[in-house]
């Protein structure tokens, strides 16, 4: 067979994001601190956007043009607009009086890379922040040994993309497939990798469950191939199911002592390894929007109190409108001011998506806003999406990280949408409140006979809300409460 190369042509349609969709696209996810924080970085960037009340106006202008023929030895009378002159169609030899101008002077600010002089000598000073402490994250702890670890190349870059996976509990939260998509290692690397970040401190991390996490404990400490490693991975659902000691120790055919003791050792590992890196910081949070009672229901406003309110500076706009000329300058205005326009637009459309999702949020979550969290109903992203005619991603865009005062206290917007499932009456309940019953059953047990993932699953059953053992289970560890054994209390 001959082989052959051969150049082509091939016609495709793909998404391609445009300068102004990906500024669009980042200034939705930002909710109203870290937008007025952008704003005022444009506002440093680009001159000719500036505050409505900060205008220089068209005298100032007028002014600094006049300065600056005099500074070319031309009459100030003379230039362009003045009643002594006519207008620069009517000049001899279609003269531009803009082009008379001295605009490289007169947009040093701007332009001028630095000054023309000998540059004064900067000492540079440490930063304030030089001086602040900031708390080791679990991140920092794994990378930091990572990096006086002798892996090579490819192991470390599917190491770091476990630890970059990993949740504030310290457990894997993504398949092996996807760290060697990212990291771009072979499988045996990818293990390799797993395990190199399990011997790490603290101990316990990069378990994708939590009898993973004590396992990788207990092999740290030897005790795998012991009574309690036994325990763990051969009586494993038992143990969920809340078994007793004596049918343990009949599984395994211990003694019952040892099954006792194997216990205590269990119990004294953590199944949280990650949280004691875990950092609590003090969190600003102010609405972006407010759910307003009215006679006639509720509506949405907007919290822009305090919002910087941008305008076009007239000076750089009315530059524009004068003469032909095609300097750098007036191209760099050009494009200045298309820039301004571009962000003027994009605030505007992100307003508008967060009001119509705000809206959806009010027409179906009626029961809520006048009565509580209990009347809370399952709300999708998606099902919004599709009443307001947007991407689900953009959705979920408009809502991150952004905060609703309601009646009944400040919500994030995500709270609001939530998955159901069926409960009492065949109606769907929020998987929210069906953590809470959970979580309200359990406080409301007998700690020395507290409830096991069975026995909750039955009491929901009896309520009409039907669930699985294991469903229960994963609803208890998303609350960070503690299997029944370590719930019990002895007498």
């Amino acid at each position: 067979m001959l082989m052959q190369q051969r150049l082509g042509l091939k016609l495709a349609q793909k998404p391609v994001l445009t300068q102004s969709l990906r500024q669009l696209v980042k200034l939705l996810a930002l909710n109203k601190l870290e937008l007025k924080e952008e704003i005022s970085q444009e506002l440093n960037e680009n001159p000719v956007l500036e505050l409505a009340s900060d205008g220089m106006g068209e005298a100032s202008l007028d002014e600094a043009i006049a300065q600056t023929a005099e500074r070319n030895g031309a009459d100030p009378s003379e230039r362009d607009g003045s009643p002594d002159k006519p207008e620069a169609a009517d000049a001899p030899d279609g003269a531009d009086a803009f082009s008379e101008i001295d605009l490289g002077a007169f947009f040093d600010d701007y332009l001028d890379p630095g000054p023309r002089g000998p540059a004064p000598e900067v000492i540079d000073k440490p930063s304030f922040e030089t001086f602040l402490s900031k708390p080791t994250t679990l991140t920092d702890h794994l990378l930091w040994q990572l990096s006086v670890s002798a892996a090579p190349t490819k192991i470390s870059a599917a190491a770091e993309a476990v630890i970059g996976n990993l949740d504030e509990d310290g457990y894997l939260t993504t398949d092996l497939d996807e760290i060697e998509l990212e990291s771009g290692a072979t499988p045996e690397e990818v293990e390799k990798a797993l395990r190199l970040v399990q011997e790490m401190d603290p101990l316990g991390v990069g378990a994708r469950d939590l009898q993973d996490c004590l396992l990788i404990q207990l092999r740290a400490e030897d005790a795998d191939e012991g009574v309690a490693g036994a325990i763990v991975r051969e009586c494993w659902d038992r143990i969920e199911a809340g078994a007793d000691l004596d049918e343990i120790a009949k599984t395994l055919g211990r003694p019952l002592e040892h099954i006792e003791i194997a216990m205590d050792v269990i119990r004294g590992l953590d199944p949280r390894p990650g949280q004691r890196y875990a950092v609590s910081e003090t969190r600003t949070v102010e609405p972006d929007v407010q759910f307003v009672r009215t006679p006639e229901g509720f509506r949405v406003v907007l919290n822009e109190d305090d919002m910087p309110d941008l305008r076009i500076n007239r000076s750089y706009r009315s530059l524009l409108k004068r003469g032909k000329s095609t300097t750098e300058v007036r191209s760099y205005i050009r494009d200045r001011y298309n820039s301004a326009i571009q962000l003027l637009r994009n605030i505007e459309q992100r307003r508008q998506t967060i009001h119509g999702v705000c809206d959806a949020v009010v027409r179906r979550q009626p029961g809520f806003l006048a009565e509580g969290i209990d009347h809370l109903r399952p709300m999708m992203i998606k099902d919004v999406a599709e009443e307001i005619g947007v991407h689900p991603s953009t959705v979920s865009r408009a809502v991150a990280n952004k905060y609703a005062l309601t009646p009944h206290g400040v919500y994030e917007l995500r709270f609001f949408f939530t998955e159901g499932v069926q409960g009492p009456s065949g109606e769907a309940m929020p998987l929210m409140l069906l953590k809470r019953k959970v979580k309200k059953m359990i406080e409301e047990e007998d700690p020395r006979k507290p409830l096991t993932d069975d026995k909750l699953s039955q009491m929901l059953r009896a309520e009409g809300v039907h669930v699985t053992r294991r469903t229960v289970a994963k609803y208890r560890e998303d609350l960070n409460i503690p299997s029944t054994h370590r719930r019990r209390r002895k007498k």
